[in-house]
């Protein structure tokens, strides 16, 4: 009966307060997931923009918009690409901000919850002594 008295005064239960910390870890790997795939994306404009450069500007050339296929000229997609390749690093920032803050809100998550992380590869000779005390554990794999 002691655990509905707790959760009537407003405290999470052990499923709760590890949903909601998987719900962060998992927005903290989509951000990251976007930064790497925007890096990509800056490469990838750099390597074309590099090559488009030096060909004539009256060569046709396609290129991909929301997935279909445009047939340009290069003195077209050039200056595209090039004001896309300045704006790419915009992004990047700011997510790489997101992705910061996200760091921080799990962070607090984890001291206001009093959750410690344990990993699942480590040897059992490696693990600090039981001790009682009144802290969530969550146990995370790879």
């Amino acid at each position: 009966m002691a655990k509905p008295a707790a959760s009537a005064k407003g405290k999470k239960s052990n499923e709760e307060v590890f949903a909601g910390f998987q719900t962060l870890r998992s927005e903290q790997r989509q951000l990251a997931n976007k930064i790497s795939e925007l890096e990509m994306d800056l490469n990838e404009h750099k390597i074309v923009i590099e090559t488009l450069r030096g060909v004539d500007k009256s060569r046709k050339c396609f290129r991909m918009v929301g997935g279909v296929l445009v047939e340009r000229t290069v003195a077209e997609v050039l200056p595209e690409l090039e004001n896309n390749c300045e704006q790419l690093p915009k992004a990047l920032n700011a997510l790489e901000d997101q992705l910061t803050k996200k760091g921080r809100e799990i962070n607090e998550y984890i001291e206001v919850h009093d959750i410690r992380l344990q990993r699942v590869d480590r040897d059992l000779t490696e693990a600090e002594p039981e001790q009682p005390s009144k802290s969530n554990v969550l146990v995370a794999s790879g």
